[in-house]
């Protein structure tokens, strides 16, 4: 039979069908569909398959050729519908992203804007600025956003009422950022309750498999622990903190005279008195005024001053003094208006005072340690004793009492001293009195704790070198004469406002705060000695 050549042969209908379908699919495809039907090409005639048949949202192409099959595929399927079946893998996936949580931010929010306040205390920018990391620590707590801005649009206010200036504000304002840090959760302890892996401490991995099974035993002194220095323990570590013969006189205590008896020296420099004994120096604002016999001014005029201490700012091109009650330039006008000129006087009349004296102690006691301070007036004479107020190391109030002065009050001081006429209306108690008290109380050997306890000794005539002086522990960066006041000390260190009541300072709040600072101190410096 003479054979006929080759010739090409039109492709059926079903096959044009899969072809359509196959590059429909991918490039893939098509290269798999030309080596099928290349390679299958036979002068034989072509047996038609069954058209596909929809099985679901998924289409399965069965497998059709011009060429018979020689045997079974491997694996028992045909070669294109093992091609198909793995496209079709690749080319559909069930695999969903996962949803995160969407957690609210600031940005998120519509953040509250502090109104600009001229001439505040407090620049609103920094307001402004403590407000936002407010808002951000409580969004991390609270239960809604609106309770986030409530919460700390409360905790902003409270801090710049709290606070007389922009230093004190900042002070507040990060402690009060620290607190709601900390009433956030911990990001750590909940990472370690969500994985379910062990927590290794680094004393083990240090110790290695042995760590487990062997046992150390650090030998500690035989010193107090800090939780207990009471009593003489607190006595004895007190020791190290009194002021030295050359700081008493440094910082103006008084000394017994050595020619006149119940008289007392002072080793700073005097201030310049005026040459006529009728003419004095207001301690307030600096004019001379003329006073009677009486030491009432002989004209009626009133007193401008600041009640503020100058502080030095950097500006530009160099630095400026200001008044801390004002802000106001040096040589301004005061802020403050008084009916009358006063001075201090206390280091003028050196006469009267009195001396603590040695006493026998039993056995176990200890000399004492007291907290001590005083309120003081405006008189004729100067300033005066109008209140003292002594506490224990458990700030306790031991003694406090109105003291009437000598001398006819000017001006009550109210501002720093609290004391009002309404609290000397019935007061008969006197300095005599005071001094008779404080002599049975203490001995030489009592360890006297307050700030700037000179000017305290001073106004209650009193001679005691056993002091702990808290602004002497705690000295200003810039040295004499400049001091830091208690009220920053207690900002600073125990995080705590005082003197912060319109009605002036309180001698029993001031005695408590000195006591709080020196055992604050004497246990943080006990833990580093550990």
């Amino acid at each position: 039979m003479p054979l006929r050549s080759a010739s090409p042969t039109p492709l059926p209908g079903p096959l044009c069908v899969e072809m359509h379908m196959l590059l429909a699919l991918s490039g893939r495809g098509c290269l798999v569909l030309h080596h099928a039907v290349t390679g299958g090409r036979s002068p034989c005639a072509h047996t038609p398959c069954a058209p596909p048949a929809p099985t679901g949202p998924k289409r399965t192409l069965s497998a059709s050729g011009s060429q018979p099959s020689n045997g079974p595929e491997p694996g028992g399927q045909p070669l294109k519908t093992r091609t198909l079946s793995g496209m079709a893998s690749k080319t559909t996936t069930t695999i969903t992203p996962k949803r995160i949580a969407h957690s609210p931010s600031l940005q998120s929010l519509k953040k509250p804007i502090i109104p600009k306040e001229f001439g505040g205390k407090v620049p609103t920018v920094i307001r402004q600025r403590y407000l936002n990391l407010f808002i951000e620590e409580c969004l991390k707590f609270c239960t809604s956003n609106q309770e986030a801005i409530e919460k700390a649009l409360n905790e902003e206010k409270v801090a710049y009422d709290r606070s007389p200036s922009k230093g004190i504000y900042l002070n507040v304002a990060v402690n009060t950022l620290k607190k709601l840090r900390g009433l956030a959760p911990s990001a750590v302890s909940s990472l370690s309750k969500t994985s379910g892996r062990r927590v290794v401490s680094h004393e083990v991995v240090l110790g290695g498999r042995l760590a487990a099974k062997t046992s150390f035993s650090l030998s500690r002194p035989s010193s107090p622990r800090v939780e207990d220095l009471k009593g003489a323990a607190l006595y004895s570590r007190l020791k190290e903190y009194l002021l030295t013969q050359d700081q008493l006189k440094e910082n103006g205590y008084p000394f017994p005279h050595p020619e006149r008896p119940g008289g007392a020296v002072i080793f700073t420099a005097e201030e310049k008195r005026p040459k006529d004994s009728s003419c004095r120096t207001c301690c307030r604002c600096g004019t001379e005024y003329l006073v009677s016999s009486s030491g009432r001014c002989v004209r009626d005029e009133e007193c401008y001053y600041h009640w503020g201490r100058l502080r030095r700012s950097r500006v530009a091109g160099g630095w400026e003094a200001q008044y801390m009650c004002c802000s106001a330039a040096a040589g301004s006008v005061g802020c403050q208006v008084a009916k009358q000129h006063v001075q201090d006087g206390r280091k003028e009349r050196l006469e009267g005072f009195v001396k603590t004296f040695e006493k026998e102690l039993s056995g176990d006691a200890h000399p004492g340690i007291y907290a001590l301070d005083c309120e003081m007036s405006y008189t004729t004479y100067g300033l005066e004793l109008t209140r003292v107020t002594v506490v224990d190391t458990d700030v306790h109030v031991v003694y406090d009492t109105f003291v009437k002065p000598d001398n006819a009050i000017v001006d009550y001081n109210t501002r720093f001293s609290g004391v009002t006429e309404a609290d000397l209306a019935d007061t008969s108690v006197t300095l005599r009195d005071v001094q008779a008290v404080l002599l049975s109380m203490f001995s030489a050997d009592t360890i006297l704790i307050g700030h700037s306890l000179e000017s305290d000794l001073l106004a209650l005539k009193v001679i005691h070198s056993t002091v702990v002086d808290t602004s002497v522990l705690f000295p200003h960066r810039l040295g004499l004469p400049y001091k830091r006041s208690l009220r920053n000390l207690m900002a600073d260190y125990l995080r705590q406002i005082i003197q912060d009541n319109v009605d002036g300072h309180s001698s029993s709040e001031d005695a408590g705060a000195c006591m709080h600072l020196v055992i604050w101190k004497v246990r943080e410096d006990a833990k580093s000695k550990r």
